[in-house]
């Protein structure tokens, strides 16, 4: 019996010294090098083109004549997104989870839910509340009355929804607007109803008069989805990756350009691509069975028993959200200002980047990526932070 066991760990022992001999002796494939020009006109040739820098071309990328961008629906939009009189407590306005107002004195909502004993929120929060995220940097998103997402759900970015092709988590929803009269009235978001909606707003003179100039039928819950979401068209941001495709060289660090080579090369583009470098697919997660938990032990048979301790996914899955039809379809999430969004995945359950790209690179990819690899992916990630580009200024280069 003892020599059984002796013989099962022997052979147990080859068999993990030559799996690691293979991966010793397999190289890794070389990265090449490419110069400026040539790694600049590869991200174009593979759609990761930059954010519009003039009101003009903006419209030509996401204009619909179904809603046309015009300056006083932009206007009534903006008005509408900041407005806390949208939700039913009177107290949560969209920009309460999409944030992105550098102003920390309009920080309210957020600062008195990171006093509340029982909030959800993570360290970032504390830190971060002056970024340009676009979302909340808490865990899971609350809405009006501090209600929580019943899937505790992290809050997905405004910024440069204008050229995403899908919205949710799950994917689901194809327009902003769909989005926008969805979480006016989620009970766990804005939660009030369209009659209540056009009620408070028909008593402002304010609203009134914005809302005759720019539709026929005035004020009405469809027009005031409308108004918000040609508004949301215009939350773009532009940082030094955009002025880098625009020729200049020297506007992303030798790093971060060997990240792009990596991002590229690894296959990252194939689901970020795009201006906002994702949003334009729904894909599986995680595509690779590196979730699972493999638990061996040596036993009496010849072969060591191998047990397989499965987990969905490669972090907890706190609220059990599942997906598209729970079938682990996900909405391909945006990369443009990542680096400010923390946490990170549907649930929140990754604080930091480098985990993050570490994850995706060994759960969606197959790779398992050295730290240098994921520091220039991280460098390069950087370079997509930008500021909110204000069209009224004429170009924004």
């Amino acid at each position: 019996m003892k020599k059984l066991l002796f013989y099962s760990i022997l052979i147990f022992i080859a068999e993990l010294c030559v799996i690691l001999a293979i991966a010793l002796l397999t190289p890794d494939k070389k990265i090449p090098k490419y110069d400026d020009e040539i790694l600049r006109e590869m991200a174009l040739s593979k759609g990761l083109k930059p954010v519009p820098a003039s009101f003009e071309k903006l419209l030509e990328l996401v204009d619909d004549p179904s809603n046309s961008m015009t300056h006083k629906k932009i206007a009534l939009g903006k008005e509408l997104f900041f407005d806390t009189n949208l939700s039913k407590t009177k107290t949560t306005s969209c920009s309460t989870c999409h944030s992105f107002d550098q102003n920390i004195q309009n920080k309210g909502t957020m600062l008195q839910m990171l006093t509340q004993k029982d909030t959800k929120s993570t360290d970032c929060v504390a830190c971060h509340l002056q970024d340009q995220s676009g979302v909340d940097r808490f865990t899971f998103s609350q809405g009006d009355a501090g209600v929580e997402h019943p899937y505790l759900l992290n809050t997905q970015t405004i910024l440069n929804t204008a050229f995403s092709k899908h919205f949710t988590w799950s994917g689901e929803v194809s327009s902003i607007k769909e989005e926008s009269a969805n979480s006016l009235q989620a009970s766990h978001k804005m939660n009030i109803t369209p009659q209540e909606l056009e009620q408070r707003l028909g008593k402002s003179p304010k609203y009134a008069q914005m809302f005759n100039e720019t539709f026929k039928d005035g004020i009405s819950f469809e027009n005031t989805t409308k108004a918000i979401e040609v508004y949301a068209k215009t939350v773009v941001t532009r940082g030094s990756y955009d002025r880098f495709l625009e020729g200049d060289n020297s506007a992303i660090s030798e790093e971060a350009k060997r990240g792009l080579t990596n991002f590229i090369s690894f296959g990252c583009k194939g689901c970020h691509n795009d201006i906002s470098f994702g949003g334009q697919t729904i894909q599986r997660f995680p595509l690779r069975e590196f979730a699972n938990i493999y638990n061996i032990k040596p036993n009496f048979e010849i072969i060591p028993q191998i047990r397989i301790l499965n987990r969905e996914f490669p972090f907890e899955n706190n609220g059990g959200f599942l997906g598209k039809n729970r079938e682990h379809l996900f909405r391909v999430p945006a990369l443009r200002n990542v680096t400010k969004t923390s946490p990170y995945f549907h649930n929140g359950a990754v604080a930091k980047i480098r985990e993050a790209v570490n994850i995706m690179a060994k759960h969606q990819l197959g790779r398992n990526l050295t730290l240098e690899q994921i520091d220039e992916i991280v460098a390069f990630l950087r370079t997509l932070e930008g500021e909110i580009v204000d069209y009224k200024k004429g170009d924004n280069k």
